[in-house]
């Protein structure tokens, strides 16, 4: 047997899978969510059972030290399945880190220097690296970079229209992430399906605390909504997405505000949280229910970009043959779906409420059968595709 151990060390989460790579068999899997809120949760899928648990999670150590009780208490042991290699989920890559990498301390340094393009996302990247190289110091460790899916993007896409020779100095482009989810949710969708990968042209949605869209033709990622940056593009938990950079002119003139607490507002005070005080779609959902205008209104505008997305892809493709939804909310919340494709049946999609509303953690079709567009829910697995792309690596 040979194991991979998966860490994905996120913004507000840590989820990590132990993995018989020569089978692509889960061995163990956990998921540590809500890090830095007052109650967190941890979740740990042993060979037994699962074993769930309320904690609160103060920081990314505690996480890991909540992954690390887990596997001793509940299994299988680390030391009678030990890792040939960790691999390790790191967001920004830059123009220099366009494949799966072996991590050295030359590695550490750019995903640090590369924090201020994702300051969410590559600090607690580099804080799962530093933690699992101490409990693992002689087995390689594997950085897998979600902006490398999106180098197929064509320069049109990925050219920003400012200064050209300031921008080529200074690597301003569109990077797009979240590519590791959409490069495996991709070849799923074209699975269930049963079509060649190479035939099928997609739109996926990867809808969690972070979400970005991708048009995808033929495997290859052709637009994306992230940016330079995980900014741009949709409403998210706690960032804007697209927003008139004017605006940050006027704030800091009207305000006073200084770089770093703009930076702040926008990336962490924005988005759904900064709608209606909520981060978690299902909390903004619970709260509309009940009657919260402000939830209402963030709920509708999470919706309204996500539908000019979809219409926006669709022309780039020129045909759709699938529209994909995945990750947290993308696979859990029925009522995300339903509004995002609500008035787009002159595109070809027709959703199956019945379909829609029933709840699987498997691939399926939520769209009518006469729909020409099939719409899917298919479960995100960035860790098995980490593990394949470690595994690519280190052999």
């Amino acid at each position: 047997m040979s194991t991979i151990l998966v860490i994905n060390s996120g913004s507000s989460s840590l989820k990590y899978q132990l993995i018989d790579v020569e089978v692509e068999e889960v061995l163990a899997s956990g998921l540590v969510e809500r890090i830095g809120e007052t109650t967190g949760t941890a979740t740990h899928h042993g060979p037994a059972e699962s074993h769930d648990r309320d904690l609160a999670v103060a920081d990314h150590a505690a996480a890991f030290a909540a992954m690390r009780d887990a596997f001793d208490e509940h299994g299988p042991s680390l030391a009678e399945h030990p890792p040939i290699a960790i691999g390790h989920r790191v967001v920004h890559g830059g123009v220099r880190y366009i494949e799966p990498t072996i991590v050295t301390d030359v590695v550490k340094s750019d995903i640090a220097d590369l924090a201020e393009l994702a300051p969410l996302h590559n600090p607690a990247n580099l804080e799962g690296i530093i933690a699992a190289e101490g409990l693992f110091a002689d087995i390689p460790h594997v950085a897998v970079f979600d902006t490398a899916f999106h180098q197929t993007l064509p320069p049109a896409a990925f050219t920003y229209a400012i200064d050209a020779e300031l921008a080529e100095r200074q690597h301003v482009r569109r990077f797009g992430f979240h590519g590791t989810s959409h490069r495996f949710v991709s070849r799923a969708a074209a699975e269930f399906l049963g079509r060649p990968l190479g035939e099928v042209k997609q739109i996926v949605l990867h809808l969690g605390n972070g979400a970005s869209a991708c048009a995808v033709d033929g495997g290859r990622s052709i637009e994306t909504s992230m940016g330079m940056t995980p900014l741009e593009g949709l409403v998210m938990g706690t960032r804007s997405g697209d927003i008139d950079p004017a605006v940050l002119f006027y704030l800091h003139r009207k305000t006073g505000m200084d770089f770093g607490e703009l930076e702040d507002l926008l990336n962490r005070r924005s988005g759904l949280v900064g709608l209606s005080g909520h981060n978690d779609m299902r909390d903004v959902h619970d709260a509309a229910a009940s009657g919260d205008h402000a939830a209402q209104l963030a709920f509708d505008v999470y919706v309204h970009r996500l539908t000019y997305y979809i219409g926006g892809y669709f022309a780039q493709l020129g045909r759709l043959d699938a529209l994909v939804f995945t990750a947290g909310v993308g696979e859990n919340s029925p009522e995300v779906r339903a509004r995002a494709v609500e008035g787009l049946g002159g595109l070809g999609i027709r959703l199956d409420l019945a379909r829609n509303a029933a709840q699987s953690h498997l691939p399926r079709r939520i769209s009518t059968d006469d729909s020409p567009v099939a719409v899917l829910v298919v479960p995100t697995n960035e860790e098995l595709e980490i593990a394949r792309q470690t595994l690519s690596v280190v052999r």
